[in-house]
């Protein structure tokens, strides 16, 4: 299935929101394409994120990742935090997940990133075993932890 991935804009949200919304699902939050519209709106008017967008050649969204930028203060540099990354059903298993982090990649190199990192459900394991084939190298020397506010 030919397809290409470029960087989304607000134009987007059509084929964004039911991406966000089965992304949001996957991970067992309900659906709700009005609020996934509100906070990806929200990303791009305020320039908080980088969404990049796989498409068939009709234009039909097939998937999306999104990254947001940090800063590593004991580097001090700049990294970038990819934080969603899916595929619909009907394209899993064609190269779009690899496509899209081979972008995101390149995206994150063109900007001056120093490094790109992700986090991915402990019991994922398609997902890492797609990433370790890319060279993402699994922490083994942090614990991550969060508080819920």
């Amino acid at each position: 299935m030919p397809f290409q991935v470029r960087q989304a804009t607000v134009h987007d949200l059509d084929a964004l929101v039911p991406l966000f919304d089965g992304y949001r699902q996957f991970y067992g939050k309900p659906s709700d394409p009005d609020g996934a519209r509100a906070f990806l709106g929200a990303r791009f008017a305020h320039q908080q994120s980088l969404i990049l967008l796989a498409c068939d050649a009709q234009g039909a969204g097939l998937g999306f990742t999104q990254l947001y930028p940090l800063f590593s203060s004991v580097r001090m540099v700049r990294t970038w935090l990819l934080n969603d990354l899916f595929v619909a059903a009907s394209a899993r298993r064609q190269g779009v997940a690899a496509a899209l982090l081979h972008e995101a990649t390149a995206m994150a190199r063109a900007l001056g990133a120093a490094s790109l990192s992700l986090s991915t459900a402990l019991d994922n394991a398609p997902a890492q075993a797609l990433y370790e084939s890319l060279g993402w190298q699994r922490d083994r020397q942090f614990c991550e932890y969060s508080l819920t506010l």
